[in-house]
Protein backbone atom coordinates (compact mmCIF):
# COMPACT_ATOMS: atom_id res chain seq x y z
CA UNK A 1 0.00 0.00 0.00
CA UNK A 2 3.11 2.14 0.59
CA UNK A 3 6.44 2.01 -1.28
CA UNK A 4 9.31 4.48 -0.80
CA UNK A 5 12.22 4.26 -3.61
CA UNK A 6 15.34 5.30 -3.24
CA UNK A 7 14.19 8.51 -1.47
CA UNK A 8 16.70 11.65 -0.03
CA UNK A 9 15.77 14.80 1.58
CA UNK A 10 17.89 17.42 3.45
CA UNK A 11 17.51 20.50 5.23
CA UNK A 12 19.56 23.47 4.64
CA UNK A 13 21.86 22.33 7.19
CA UNK A 14 21.29 18.78 7.85
CA UNK A 15 21.19 15.79 5.65
CA UNK A 16 18.50 13.60 6.71
CA UNK A 17 18.26 10.47 4.12
CA UNK A 18 20.56 8.97 1.38
CA UNK A 19 18.11 6.65 -1.03
CA UNK A 20 16.32 4.93 1.45
CA UNK A 21 13.84 2.45 0.56
CA UNK A 22 11.03 0.41 2.28
CA UNK A 23 7.57 -0.71 2.28
CA UNK A 24 4.40 -0.80 3.80
CA UNK A 25 2.03 -3.36 3.60
CA UNK A 26 -1.83 -4.82 4.90
CA UNK A 27 -1.79 -5.71 8.63
CA UNK A 28 1.50 -4.86 9.24
CA UNK A 29 2.33 -3.30 12.35
CA UNK A 30 5.61 -1.70 12.03
CA UNK A 31 7.56 0.27 14.64
CA UNK A 32 9.66 2.84 13.11
CA UNK A 33 12.94 3.65 15.04
CA UNK A 34 16.13 5.45 15.22
CA UNK A 35 18.18 8.07 17.29
CA UNK A 36 16.65 11.27 17.86
CA UNK A 37 16.78 14.00 15.27
CA UNK A 38 17.46 11.14 12.62
CA UNK A 39 14.25 12.58 10.58
CA UNK A 40 11.59 10.30 12.04
CA UNK A 41 8.81 12.57 12.02
CA UNK A 42 9.83 14.75 9.27
CA UNK A 43 9.70 11.12 7.03
CA UNK A 44 6.14 10.72 8.71
CA UNK A 45 5.21 14.44 7.42
CA UNK A 46 6.58 13.38 3.58
CA UNK A 47 4.33 10.46 3.98
CA UNK A 48 1.40 12.42 4.95
CA UNK A 49 1.64 15.04 2.74
CA UNK A 50 4.55 14.81 -0.06
CA UNK A 51 2.95 17.44 -2.11
CA UNK A 52 4.75 19.99 0.56
CA UNK A 53 7.99 18.75 -0.01
CA UNK A 54 10.86 18.24 -2.52
CA UNK A 55 12.68 15.44 -2.25
CA UNK A 56 14.17 12.65 -4.83
CA UNK A 57 12.96 9.20 -5.81
CA UNK A 58 9.59 7.93 -5.42
CA UNK A 59 6.70 7.50 -2.92
CA UNK A 60 3.91 5.57 -4.17
CA UNK A 61 0.50 5.59 -1.76
CA UNK A 62 -2.36 3.89 -2.80
CA UNK A 63 -4.83 6.62 -3.99
CA UNK A 64 -7.88 5.57 -1.68
CA UNK A 65 -5.56 4.89 1.47
CA UNK A 66 -7.36 6.58 4.11
CA UNK A 67 -4.49 8.06 7.19
CA UNK A 68 -4.84 8.19 10.47
CA UNK A 69 -2.65 10.23 12.66
CA UNK A 70 -1.77 10.72 16.07
CA UNK A 71 0.65 13.54 16.85
CA UNK A 72 3.39 13.21 19.82
CA UNK A 73 1.94 16.70 20.48
CA UNK A 74 -1.75 16.02 21.79
CA UNK A 75 -3.09 19.01 24.07
CA UNK A 76 -5.73 18.69 26.09
CA UNK A 77 -8.39 21.35 24.98
CA UNK A 78 -9.00 23.05 28.13
CA UNK A 79 -12.19 24.52 26.59
CA UNK A 80 -13.93 21.82 24.96
CA UNK A 81 -17.38 21.18 27.04
CA UNK A 82 -18.16 18.15 25.44
CA UNK A 83 -17.74 14.68 26.83
CA UNK A 84 -15.81 11.90 25.81
CA UNK A 85 -17.90 10.03 24.50
CA UNK A 86 -20.14 13.03 22.18
CA UNK A 87 -15.74 13.53 21.21
CA UNK A 88 -15.53 9.96 19.95
CA UNK A 89 -18.71 10.12 18.19
CA UNK A 90 -18.22 13.58 16.25
CA UNK A 91 -17.87 11.93 13.04
CA UNK A 92 -20.37 9.13 13.52
CA UNK A 93 -22.75 12.04 14.58
CA UNK A 94 -22.13 14.13 11.90
CA UNK A 95 -22.96 11.25 9.11
CA UNK A 96 -26.16 10.53 11.20
CA UNK A 97 -26.90 14.09 10.65
CA UNK A 98 -26.52 13.97 7.27
CA UNK A 99 -28.69 10.74 6.51
CA UNK A 100 -31.11 12.15 8.51
CA UNK A 101 -31.00 15.44 6.56
CA UNK A 102 -30.87 14.14 2.83
CA UNK A 103 -33.74 11.82 4.07
CA UNK A 104 -35.86 14.94 4.86
CA UNK A 105 -34.94 16.72 1.37
CA UNK A 106 -35.89 13.83 -0.67
CA UNK A 107 -39.51 14.30 0.57
CA UNK A 108 -39.92 17.59 -0.64
CA UNK A 109 -37.06 17.65 -3.74
CA UNK A 110 -37.59 17.41 -7.31
CA UNK A 111 -33.40 16.49 -7.82
CA UNK A 112 -33.75 13.85 -6.38
CA UNK A 113 -30.98 11.74 -8.18
CA UNK A 114 -28.53 14.21 -6.82
CA UNK A 115 -29.68 13.60 -3.50
CA UNK A 116 -29.74 9.82 -3.74
CA UNK A 117 -25.93 9.84 -4.70
CA UNK A 118 -25.29 11.99 -1.87
CA UNK A 119 -27.09 9.97 0.55
CA UNK A 120 -25.15 6.62 -1.15
CA UNK A 121 -21.93 8.68 -0.42
CA UNK A 122 -23.01 9.12 3.30
CA UNK A 123 -24.15 5.57 3.68
CA UNK A 124 -20.50 4.16 2.50
CA UNK A 125 -18.79 6.72 4.76
CA UNK A 126 -20.94 5.38 7.24
CA UNK A 127 -19.92 2.04 6.63
CA UNK A 128 -16.45 2.37 6.94
CA UNK A 129 -16.46 3.72 10.36
CA UNK A 130 -18.34 0.63 11.57
CA UNK A 131 -22.05 1.54 10.84
CA UNK A 132 -24.35 -0.09 13.38
CA UNK A 133 -21.42 -1.27 15.43
CA UNK A 134 -19.94 1.95 15.69
CA UNK A 135 -21.24 2.72 19.30
CA UNK A 136 -20.59 -1.02 20.56
CA UNK A 137 -16.80 -1.29 19.08
CA UNK A 138 -16.16 2.39 20.78
CA UNK A 139 -17.75 0.68 24.01
CA UNK A 140 -14.48 -2.30 23.55
CA UNK A 141 -12.24 0.23 22.76
CA UNK A 142 -13.07 2.03 26.11
CA UNK A 143 -12.95 -0.55 27.61
CA UNK A 144 -9.18 -2.10 26.28
CA UNK A 145 -7.93 0.96 27.35
CA UNK A 146 -9.68 0.97 30.98
CA UNK A 147 -11.41 3.87 30.43
CA UNK A 148 -15.07 3.23 30.33
CA UNK A 149 -15.31 5.35 33.56
CA UNK A 150 -14.38 8.56 32.11
CA UNK A 151 -17.29 7.95 28.68
CA UNK A 152 -19.08 10.91 30.67
CA UNK A 153 -16.67 13.38 31.41
CA UNK A 154 -15.83 16.50 29.43
CA UNK A 155 -12.59 16.36 26.94
CA UNK A 156 -11.28 19.92 29.42
CA UNK A 157 -11.30 17.42 32.65
CA UNK A 158 -8.66 14.98 31.14
CA UNK A 159 -5.22 14.34 31.77
CA UNK A 160 -2.54 14.65 29.34
CA UNK A 161 -2.08 10.94 29.32
CA UNK A 162 -5.76 10.13 29.37
CA UNK A 163 -5.73 12.82 26.41
CA UNK A 164 -3.92 10.75 23.99
CA UNK A 165 -5.50 7.29 24.57
CA UNK A 166 -8.79 9.03 23.79
CA UNK A 167 -6.98 10.68 20.32
CA UNK A 168 -5.92 6.77 19.78
CA UNK A 169 -9.43 5.41 19.99
CA UNK A 170 -10.65 8.47 18.38
CA UNK A 171 -8.59 7.45 15.38
CA UNK A 172 -9.06 4.04 15.17
CA UNK A 173 -12.75 4.28 15.52
CA UNK A 174 -12.24 5.93 12.05
CA UNK A 175 -11.33 2.64 10.43
CA UNK A 176 -7.81 4.12 8.55
CA UNK A 177 -6.17 2.25 6.05
CA UNK A 178 -3.16 3.39 7.64
CA UNK A 179 -2.61 4.40 11.65
CA UNK A 180 0.10 6.49 12.02
CA UNK A 181 1.52 7.40 15.62
CA UNK A 182 4.21 9.64 16.79
CA UNK A 183 5.78 8.78 20.20
CA UNK A 184 1.57 7.90 21.70
CA UNK A 185 3.76 6.69 24.84
CA UNK A 186 4.91 10.25 25.42
CA UNK A 187 3.60 10.80 29.41
CA UNK A 188 1.35 8.17 29.61
CA UNK A 189 1.61 6.15 32.83
CA UNK A 190 2.39 2.70 34.32
CA UNK A 191 -1.59 1.58 33.60
CA UNK A 192 -1.81 4.18 30.78
CA UNK A 193 1.24 2.07 28.98
CA UNK A 194 -0.48 -0.86 29.13
CA UNK A 195 -3.79 0.42 28.00
CA UNK A 196 -2.12 1.63 24.49
CA UNK A 197 -0.26 -1.75 23.99
CA UNK A 198 -3.91 -3.21 24.29
CA UNK A 199 -4.68 -0.39 21.67
CA UNK A 200 -2.17 -1.46 19.46
CA UNK A 201 -2.45 -5.00 19.41
CA UNK A 202 -6.38 -4.82 19.14
CA UNK A 203 -5.95 -2.92 15.69
CA UNK A 204 -6.82 -4.42 12.36
CA UNK A 205 -4.92 -2.61 9.65
CA UNK A 206 -1.76 -1.19 8.37
CA UNK A 207 0.31 0.18 11.66
CA UNK A 208 3.64 2.92 11.80
CA UNK A 209 4.56 4.07 15.21
CA UNK A 210 7.20 6.24 16.09
CA UNK A 211 8.67 5.09 19.87
CA UNK A 212 11.77 4.79 21.91
CA UNK A 213 9.77 2.55 24.66
CA UNK A 214 10.97 -0.71 25.01
CA UNK A 215 7.83 -2.23 26.78
CA UNK A 216 5.92 -1.55 23.20
CA UNK A 217 8.75 -2.57 21.21
CA UNK A 218 9.10 -5.80 22.60
CA UNK A 219 5.45 -6.42 22.56
CA UNK A 220 3.37 -4.65 19.37
CA UNK A 221 5.44 -5.31 16.27
CA UNK A 222 5.96 -7.58 13.41
CA UNK A 223 7.93 -5.37 11.32
CA UNK A 224 10.86 -3.02 12.03
CA UNK A 225 12.16 0.42 10.07
CA UNK A 226 15.53 1.81 11.67
CA UNK A 227 16.51 5.12 10.65
CA UNK A 228 20.25 5.83 11.49
CA UNK A 229 22.71 7.75 9.87
CA UNK A 230 21.30 8.74 6.97
CA UNK A 231 20.25 5.27 6.34
CA UNK A 232 17.32 3.05 6.42
CA UNK A 233 16.67 -0.76 6.59
CA UNK A 234 14.12 -2.78 7.36
CA UNK A 235 13.28 -6.11 9.45
CA UNK A 236 10.57 -8.43 9.04
CA UNK A 237 10.00 -9.98 12.55
CA UNK A 238 9.95 -8.52 15.92
CA UNK A 239 12.13 -5.96 18.07
CA UNK A 240 13.75 -8.65 19.67
CA UNK A 241 14.96 -10.76 16.97
CA UNK A 242 15.93 -7.25 14.98
CA UNK A 243 18.13 -6.23 17.80
CA UNK A 244 19.80 -9.34 18.46
CA UNK A 245 20.75 -9.92 14.80
CA UNK A 246 21.42 -6.14 14.52
CA UNK A 247 24.37 -6.67 17.44
CA UNK A 248 25.35 -9.82 16.08
CA UNK A 249 25.91 -8.27 12.57
CA UNK A 250 27.80 -5.42 14.16
CA UNK A 251 30.54 -7.41 15.31
CA UNK A 252 30.79 -8.98 11.96
CA UNK A 253 30.98 -6.25 10.27
CA UNK A 254 33.14 -4.05 12.28
CA UNK A 255 36.07 -6.92 13.07
CA UNK A 256 36.04 -7.21 8.91
CA UNK A 257 35.87 -3.42 8.52
CA UNK A 258 38.91 -2.73 11.14
CA UNK A 259 40.58 -5.72 9.71
CA UNK A 260 40.50 -4.38 6.04
CA UNK A 261 41.55 -0.96 7.65
CA UNK A 262 44.72 -2.58 9.00
CA UNK A 263 45.44 -4.52 5.24
CA UNK A 264 44.99 -0.83 3.95
CA UNK A 265 47.03 1.09 6.36
CA UNK A 266 49.78 -1.58 5.69
CA UNK A 267 49.34 -1.32 1.92
CA UNK A 268 49.84 2.51 2.21
CA UNK A 269 52.95 2.12 3.78
CA UNK A 270 54.61 -0.55 1.36
CA UNK A 271 53.40 2.03 -1.62
CA UNK A 272 55.22 5.09 -0.22
CA UNK A 273 58.22 3.28 0.46
CA UNK A 274 58.27 2.09 -3.35
CA UNK A 275 57.72 5.54 -3.92
CA UNK A 276 60.59 7.05 -2.01
CA UNK A 277 62.90 3.94 -3.51
CA UNK A 278 61.37 4.56 -6.92
CA UNK A 279 61.97 8.63 -6.89
CA UNK A 280 65.84 7.91 -5.56
CA UNK A 281 66.64 4.88 -7.42
CA UNK A 282 64.48 5.92 -10.85
CA UNK A 283 64.08 1.80 -11.02
CA UNK A 284 61.54 0.48 -13.68
CA UNK A 285 61.40 -2.40 -11.73
CA UNK A 286 60.43 -0.57 -8.53
CA UNK A 287 58.22 1.38 -10.80
CA UNK A 288 56.31 -1.71 -12.16
CA UNK A 289 56.20 -3.23 -8.56
CA UNK A 290 54.58 0.59 -7.46
CA UNK A 291 51.96 0.39 -9.89
CA UNK A 292 51.14 -3.31 -9.26
CA UNK A 293 50.47 -2.28 -5.36
CA UNK A 294 48.51 1.24 -6.49
CA UNK A 295 46.46 -1.33 -8.25
CA UNK A 296 46.12 -3.49 -5.71
CA UNK A 297 45.09 -0.77 -3.10
CA UNK A 298 42.17 0.69 -5.50
CA UNK A 299 40.56 -2.43 -5.28
CA UNK A 300 41.01 -3.21 -1.63
CA UNK A 301 39.37 0.59 -0.74
CA UNK A 302 36.73 -0.61 -3.21
CA UNK A 303 35.89 -3.30 -1.28
CA UNK A 304 36.13 -2.32 2.13
CA UNK A 305 33.74 -3.48 4.31
CA UNK A 306 31.34 -0.83 5.47
CA UNK A 307 31.16 0.57 8.88
CA UNK A 308 28.38 -0.96 10.75
CA UNK A 309 25.02 0.32 10.57
CA UNK A 310 23.83 2.61 13.31
CA UNK A 311 27.37 2.99 15.64
CA UNK A 312 26.58 3.99 18.92
CA UNK A 313 25.47 7.24 19.32
CA UNK A 314 25.57 8.64 22.95
CA UNK A 315 25.64 12.43 23.67
CA UNK A 316 27.76 12.86 26.75
CA UNK A 317 25.21 14.79 29.11
CA UNK A 318 26.19 16.25 32.42
CA UNK A 319 24.53 17.78 35.05
CA UNK A 320 27.02 19.71 37.15
CA UNK A 321 26.92 22.46 40.26
CA UNK A 322 29.17 24.84 41.48
CA UNK A 323 27.71 25.06 45.02
CA UNK A 324 27.71 21.48 46.70
CA UNK A 325 25.96 22.33 50.03
CA UNK A 326 26.39 20.09 52.99
CA UNK A 327 23.82 17.65 53.38
CA UNK A 328 20.61 19.93 54.69
CA UNK A 329 16.92 20.00 54.25
CA UNK A 330 16.92 21.60 50.47
CA UNK A 331 13.39 21.85 50.18
CA UNK A 332 10.17 21.53 52.55
CA UNK A 333 6.41 21.53 51.68
CA UNK A 334 4.33 21.78 54.48
CA UNK A 335 0.70 21.62 54.00
CA UNK A 336 0.33 21.94 50.45
CA UNK A 337 -2.73 21.87 48.42
CA UNK A 338 -3.54 22.33 44.64
CA UNK A 339 -6.54 22.12 42.70
CA UNK A 340 -8.75 23.85 39.77
CA UNK A 341 -12.30 22.57 39.53
CA UNK A 342 -11.46 19.82 41.77
CA UNK A 343 -8.58 19.68 44.59
CA UNK A 344 -5.99 17.20 43.40
CA UNK A 345 -3.30 17.15 45.97
CA UNK A 346 -4.17 18.23 49.77
CA UNK A 347 -2.52 18.79 52.59
CA UNK A 348 0.63 17.23 51.38
CA UNK A 349 4.31 17.18 53.84
CA UNK A 350 7.51 16.02 52.81
CA UNK A 351 10.81 17.01 52.75
CA UNK A 352 14.48 16.69 50.74
CA UNK A 353 17.73 16.90 51.59
CA UNK A 354 20.68 18.49 49.25
CA UNK A 355 21.49 15.19 47.98
CA UNK A 356 18.74 13.09 47.78
CA UNK A 357 17.17 11.94 44.36
CA UNK A 358 13.83 11.53 44.05
CA UNK A 359 11.19 10.69 41.90
CA UNK A 360 7.65 11.41 41.49
CA UNK A 361 5.51 8.61 40.99
CA UNK A 362 1.50 8.71 39.98
CA UNK A 363 -1.09 8.20 37.60
CA UNK A 364 -1.72 10.71 34.70
CA UNK A 365 -3.68 13.55 36.14
CA UNK A 366 -2.92 13.69 39.72
CA UNK A 367 -1.14 16.74 40.15
CA UNK A 368 2.26 16.06 39.78
CA UNK A 369 3.52 18.56 37.20
CA UNK A 370 1.57 21.19 39.05
CA UNK A 371 3.60 20.40 42.21
CA UNK A 372 6.91 20.69 40.35
CA UNK A 373 6.17 24.38 39.25
CA UNK A 374 4.81 25.60 41.96
CA UNK A 375 8.29 24.02 43.59
CA UNK A 376 9.67 25.96 40.70
CA UNK A 377 7.92 29.02 41.13
CA UNK A 378 8.30 29.25 45.00
CA UNK A 379 5.60 32.00 46.03
CA UNK A 380 3.21 29.88 48.42
CA UNK A 381 3.85 29.65 52.01
CA UNK A 382 3.70 26.11 52.06
CA UNK A 383 7.00 25.45 49.98
CA UNK A 384 10.52 26.37 51.58
CA UNK A 385 13.40 26.34 49.93
CA UNK A 386 16.92 26.59 51.46
CA UNK A 387 18.68 30.16 50.49
CA UNK A 388 21.91 27.85 49.37
CA UNK A 389 19.89 25.65 46.86
CA UNK A 390 19.65 27.35 43.47
CA UNK A 391 16.96 25.80 41.46
CA UNK A 392 16.56 25.09 37.43
CA UNK A 393 13.77 23.55 35.81
CA UNK A 394 13.23 20.92 32.97
CA UNK A 395 9.86 20.94 31.36
CA UNK A 396 7.50 18.42 29.40
CA UNK A 397 6.14 21.89 27.76
CA UNK A 398 9.82 22.71 26.33
CA UNK A 399 8.93 26.09 25.06
CA UNK A 400 8.44 27.01 28.59
CA UNK A 401 12.51 26.64 29.10
CA UNK A 402 13.58 26.98 25.55
CA UNK A 403 12.35 29.98 23.35
CA UNK A 404 11.43 27.68 20.10
CA UNK A 405 12.43 31.31 17.42
CA UNK A 406 15.87 31.41 18.91
CA UNK A 407 18.43 29.71 17.22
CA UNK A 408 20.50 27.04 19.39
CA UNK A 409 23.52 29.62 19.43
CA UNK A 410 20.73 32.40 20.42
CA UNK A 411 19.83 30.43 23.09
CA UNK A 412 22.79 30.07 24.86
CA UNK A 413 23.85 33.33 24.59
CA UNK A 414 20.92 34.73 26.44
CA UNK A 415 21.96 32.05 28.75
CA UNK A 416 24.96 33.93 29.97
CA UNK A 417 27.65 32.05 27.06
CA UNK A 418 29.92 35.04 26.03
CA UNK A 419 31.23 34.14 22.39
CA UNK A 420 30.06 32.09 19.70
CA UNK A 421 33.20 29.40 20.09
CA UNK A 422 32.05 29.41 23.89
CA UNK A 423 28.96 27.83 22.81
CA UNK A 424 29.69 25.98 19.54
CA UNK A 425 32.26 23.95 21.95
CA UNK A 426 29.71 23.55 24.79
CA UNK A 427 26.73 22.12 22.95
CA UNK A 428 29.36 19.59 20.66
CA UNK A 429 29.47 17.71 24.06
CA UNK A 430 25.60 16.69 24.07
CA UNK A 431 25.98 15.72 20.05
CA UNK A 432 25.25 18.84 18.02
CA UNK A 433 27.35 19.39 15.55
CA UNK A 434 28.78 22.91 14.82
CA UNK A 435 26.77 23.16 11.08
CA UNK A 436 23.97 23.48 13.41
CA UNK A 437 24.53 26.11 15.97
CA UNK A 438 22.15 28.53 14.19
CA UNK A 439 19.34 26.14 13.48
CA UNK A 440 16.35 27.36 15.27
CA UNK A 441 14.78 25.40 18.16
CA UNK A 442 11.29 24.89 16.66
CA UNK A 443 12.52 23.06 13.84
CA UNK A 444 14.32 20.36 16.16
CA UNK A 445 12.73 17.10 17.36
CA UNK A 446 11.37 16.41 20.54
CA UNK A 447 14.50 14.41 21.98
CA UNK A 448 16.48 17.15 20.52
CA UNK A 449 14.63 19.57 22.44
CA UNK A 450 15.04 17.71 25.52
CA UNK A 451 18.65 17.26 25.16
CA UNK A 452 18.61 21.27 24.93
CA UNK A 453 16.87 21.52 28.00
CA UNK A 454 19.49 19.51 29.79
CA UNK A 455 22.27 21.25 28.13
CA UNK A 456 21.14 24.55 29.55
CA UNK A 457 20.08 23.09 32.91
CA UNK A 458 23.86 21.90 33.18
CA UNK A 459 24.80 25.20 32.22
CA UNK A 460 23.40 26.88 34.75
CA UNK A 461 25.01 25.47 37.41
CA UNK A 462 22.06 24.67 39.90
CA UNK A 463 22.17 22.59 42.97
CA UNK A 464 18.76 20.99 43.06
CA UNK A 465 16.78 20.57 39.52
CA UNK A 466 13.45 20.05 39.13
CA UNK A 467 13.16 17.28 36.32
CA UNK A 468 9.54 16.98 34.62
CA UNK A 469 9.43 13.70 32.45
CA UNK A 470 13.33 14.35 31.56
CA UNK A 471 13.61 10.58 29.15
CA UNK A 472 10.27 11.94 27.59
CA UNK A 473 10.96 11.66 23.82
CA UNK A 474 14.77 10.95 24.54
CA UNK A 475 16.08 7.24 22.47
CA UNK A 476 17.34 4.59 24.87
CA UNK A 477 21.41 5.65 24.52
CA UNK A 478 20.47 8.93 25.22
CA UNK A 479 17.94 7.98 28.07
CA UNK A 480 21.17 5.52 29.85
CA UNK A 481 23.22 8.59 29.21
CA UNK A 482 21.30 10.66 31.09
CA UNK A 483 20.81 8.04 33.98
CA UNK A 484 24.45 7.67 34.45
CA UNK A 485 24.44 12.08 34.80
CA UNK A 486 21.71 11.61 37.51
CA UNK A 487 23.62 9.37 39.20
CA UNK A 488 26.93 11.47 39.16
CA UNK A 489 25.28 14.50 39.95
CA UNK A 490 26.11 15.97 43.36
CA UNK A 491 22.93 17.92 43.88
CA UNK A 492 19.16 17.24 44.56
CA UNK A 493 16.75 15.97 42.09
CA UNK A 494 13.00 15.71 42.22
CA UNK A 495 11.47 14.36 39.02
CA UNK A 496 8.70 13.39 37.78
CA UNK A 497 8.92 9.90 35.14
CA UNK A 498 6.96 7.27 34.32
CA UNK A 499 10.13 5.44 33.14
CA UNK A 500 10.73 2.23 35.37
CA UNK A 501 14.23 1.81 34.55
CA UNK A 502 14.90 5.71 34.69
CA UNK A 503 13.35 5.36 38.34
CA UNK A 504 15.05 2.21 39.66
CA UNK A 505 18.61 3.56 38.24
CA UNK A 506 18.21 7.21 39.34
CA UNK A 507 16.43 7.38 42.84
CA UNK A 508 16.64 7.00 46.20
CA UNK A 509 13.03 6.72 46.93
CA UNK A 510 9.97 7.55 45.64
CA UNK A 511 7.06 10.01 46.56
CA UNK A 512 3.96 7.72 45.22
CA UNK A 513 0.82 10.05 45.10
CA UNK A 514 -2.43 8.40 45.81
CA UNK A 515 -5.98 9.36 47.16
CA UNK A 516 -4.90 13.00 46.84
CA UNK A 517 -2.21 12.89 48.90
CA UNK A 518 1.86 12.51 48.92
CA UNK A 519 3.30 9.43 50.71
CA UNK A 520 7.72 8.04 51.02
CA UNK A 521 8.18 4.45 49.30
CA UNK A 522 11.11 3.33 49.51
CA UNK A 523 12.93 0.71 46.15
CA UNK A 524 11.89 -2.56 47.20
CA UNK A 525 8.29 -1.45 48.08
CA UNK A 526 8.20 0.54 44.98
CA UNK A 527 9.35 -2.73 42.57
CA UNK A 528 6.91 -4.42 44.56
CA UNK A 529 4.34 -2.18 43.48
CA UNK A 530 5.13 -2.24 40.00
CA UNK A 531 5.21 -6.03 39.80
CA UNK A 532 1.69 -6.59 40.93
CA UNK A 533 0.25 -4.05 39.47
CA UNK A 534 2.18 -3.49 35.89
CA UNK A 535 4.07 -5.34 34.76
CA UNK A 536 5.61 -9.26 34.93
CA UNK A 537 8.32 -9.13 37.86
CA UNK A 538 10.81 -12.04 35.40
CA UNK A 539 9.83 -9.10 32.33
CA UNK A 540 11.21 -6.43 33.80
CA UNK A 541 14.24 -7.79 35.42
CA UNK A 542 15.36 -9.46 32.34
CA UNK A 543 14.61 -6.57 30.06
CA UNK A 544 17.31 -4.32 32.40
CA UNK A 545 20.00 -7.15 32.16
CA UNK A 546 19.41 -7.14 28.28
CA UNK A 547 20.02 -3.70 28.16
CA UNK A 548 23.13 -3.48 30.63
CA UNK A 549 24.24 -5.81 28.52
CA UNK A 550 23.58 -4.28 24.94
CA UNK A 551 25.24 -1.11 26.10
CA UNK A 552 28.03 -3.10 27.13
CA UNK A 553 28.71 -4.78 23.85
CA UNK A 554 28.64 -1.46 22.17
CA UNK A 555 31.34 -0.46 24.71
CA UNK A 556 33.26 -3.57 23.42
CA UNK A 557 32.57 -2.59 19.53
CA UNK A 558 33.84 0.74 20.10
CA UNK A 559 37.37 -0.55 21.78
CA UNK A 560 37.30 -3.02 18.82
CA UNK A 561 37.41 -5.78 21.99
CA UNK A 562 35.60 -8.45 19.65
CA UNK A 563 36.54 -11.34 21.60
CA UNK A 564 34.60 -9.47 24.83
CA UNK A 565 31.94 -8.67 21.70
CA UNK A 566 31.02 -12.18 21.10
CA UNK A 567 30.94 -13.36 24.54
CA UNK A 568 28.42 -10.70 25.86
CA UNK A 569 26.25 -11.86 22.99
CA UNK A 570 26.36 -15.73 23.77
CA UNK A 571 25.13 -13.97 27.14
CA UNK A 572 22.60 -12.32 25.53
CA UNK A 573 21.32 -14.76 23.33
CA UNK A 574 20.79 -17.15 26.58
CA UNK A 575 19.02 -14.02 28.15
CA UNK A 576 16.47 -13.62 25.25
CA UNK A 577 16.19 -17.37 24.66
CA UNK A 578 14.43 -16.83 28.61
CA UNK A 579 12.22 -14.21 27.89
Amino acid sequence: MIKIDNLSYSFPNKDLYHNISFTLENDQHCAFIGSSGSGKSTLIDIIMDPENYMFDGTLEIDPNCRIGYVSQFCEVDNTKETTVFEYLCEDYIKLQNEITSICSLMETSSDIDALLEKYQEALDALDVIGGDDFESTLSKKLNLANLSKLKDSKISDLSGGEFKLIQVIREMLNSPDLMIMDEPDVFLDFENLNSLKNLINSHKGMMLVITHNRYLLNNCFNKIIHLENHELQEFDGSYIDYNFTLLQTKIELQELSVADDEEIERNERIIKRLRDRAEVTGETAAGRYLKGKMKFLERLEARRIKRPFVEIKQPYIRLTTNNQVEEKVALKVNNYSAGFDEILLENVNFEIKSNDKVAIVGLNGTGKTTLLRDIFKNDTPAIEIDSEIEVAYLSQLQGEILNESNTILEEFLDAGFKTYDDVETYISNYDFEEERINQKIKDLSGGEKNILQLAKISASKANMLLLDEPTSHLDIYSQMALEEAIAKYNGAILMISHDYYSIINCVDYVLLIEDKTIRKMNMRKFRKMIYAKYFDKDYLEIEQKKRDLEMKIAISLRNTDFERAKALSEELEALIKSL
